[in-house]
């Protein structure tokens, strides 16, 4: 054992883990794990966690890094709160942007990301610009951040990969120049025939150039927008289902339950997974309902019962179709647990997969992901001593280690109490 490339991680509460274990990490990778290791190697290097709550990174697998903080920019204020307006008014101001522009704002919202927990992104970036500097911006953010993030790189064709000209074609030069994975948004195409053309361009040039897909698919109200019958079908006949990812799937919340059931049958024969973003969808969705007004997310707690994948995301970060958004994990999983009726005590303290294992599945991740040995030693460790707490209290995150290495660390929050009532009270 090299001494000088060895640190023992210890009193780690591992998620579904009942009692305390140890880390042992070598040249950057678990060598171990499990209890009193501390007796079993001579490790000079020590670190105790104290019983924190110790996860893998957390997974954001779907943002748009290219339109953070853009919201409060001249005209970009969406009155109606629809996604429809979100895009119109994106339209008109994404002109003339310059790279180093995009990478500053990008910067921000990627520091945030990571000083809350994430080490593994995915982000769309629009591609129905000429100049793509939207891509070549984020491309050059993705290299400089590896070593303390890995980032995939949608080819999103925002404005439609047929409604807008040449979109098809943006799409392949983006692959071209190093997007990982190919996008499409079916439900915006002037036509439907347009929207299934997409995902058929979409299946080819993911085979042609050995990428992922990752399609905004029924992102809408619209009961008889159903393309991700097509994707599905499509993924499933050319074997790549795993591969493949519905983000949204908004509609499927307005489904008929005769369809539906017919429908779990291909994602499930598929093997696609299905991203939901909470706090976006929440907003933008049931914009054209007087009452009662639909909730807009797809059906997170059937699909997972179904066992098809299911993971959260932020989605955007201050910009035309949603102004909050702070790169913070917890709060998209706790806004999704309430508004998607995943309230039990079994759904809770199970829920971080849908934030951490889930994504990493949907990234297609899932070899090299997890607290075990052999893999990278890259986890985070939360303020709290068990899952149910940490997610009752949506605490945050003390620490995130990268292949053994502190990204950063932070002290566990204290509060003088100058109140006899407060101090006689005890904690549950």
């Amino acid at each position: 054992m090299n001494q000088l490339n060895t640190i023992l991680f210890t009193n780690a509460h591992l998620y579904h883990e009942p009692d305390l274990c140890d880390l042992l990490v070598e040249d950057g990778r678990f060598l171990e794990i499990g209890p009193c290791l501390n007796k079993k190697y001579p490790v000079g290097n020590i670190c105790d966690l104290h019983g924190k709550l110790v996860l893998p990174p957390f997974v954001d697998s779907h943002i748009h890094l290219d339109y953070v903080y853009t919201a409060r920019e001249p005209g970009a204020g969406n009155c109606s709160g629809t996604l429809f307006e979100g895009i119109e008014r994106w339209s008109r101001g994404k002109q003339n942007r310059s790279v180093e522009e995009i990478k500053r704002r990008a910067r921000i919202a990627l520091k945030k990301e990571i000083l809350n927990g994430t080490q593994y992104m995915r982000t769309h970036v629009d591609v129905t610009d000429p100049s793509l500097n939207g891509l070549k911006a984020i491309l050059e953010l993705r290299d400089e951040l590896k070593g303390v993030l890995d980032l995939q790189v949608i080819a999103f064709p925002q404005e439609g990969m047929y409604s807008y000209t040449n979109g098809d074609k943006l799409v392949e030069e983006a692959l071209i120049m190093g997007a990982d994975v190919v996008g499409a948004i079916p439900h915006y195409e002037f036509a439907r025939e347009w929207g299934e053309q997409s995902i058929k361009t979409v299946i080819r040039l993911a085979l042609k150039y050995d990428k992922l897909i990752d399609i905004h698919c029924d992102e809408t109200d619209d009961e008889q927008s159903r393309f991700i019958e097509s994707l599905a079908a499509l993924a499933y006949q050319n074997g790549i289902g795993s591969r493949t990812t519905a983000s949204h799937a908004c509609a499927m919340g307005s489904y008929n339950n005769a369809y539906v059931y017919k429908l779990f049958k291909l994602l499930e024969r598929s093997g696609i997974n299905i991203i939901s973003c909470p706090t976006e969808n929440i907003h933008l969705q049931g914009r054209y309902d007087s009452y009662p007004k639909r909730r807009g997310l797809t059906r997170v707690k059937e699909l997972s019962d179904a066992g098809i994948n299911v993971c959260f995301a932020q989605d955007s970060i201050s910009d035309p179709w949603y102004p909050l958004g702070n790169g913070n994990l917890m709060t998209i999983l706790d806004f999704g647990l309430h508004i998607c009726h995943l309230m039990s005590f079994p759904e809770i303290e199970n829920s971080f997969r849908y934030i951490t294992d889930n994504g990493a599945r949907t990234l297609s991740m899932e070899g090299s992901y997890g607290i075990r040995p052999g893999n990278d030693a890259n986890f985070i460790v939360l303020d709290a001593s068990d899952p149910y707490e940490a997610i009752c209290e949506r605490v945050g995150v003390l620490a995130s280690v990268r292949r053994g290495s502190f990204l950063f660390r932070k002290q566990p929050a204290k509060t003088e109490l100058n109140c006899g009532f407060l101090s006689k009270v005890q904690d549950v």
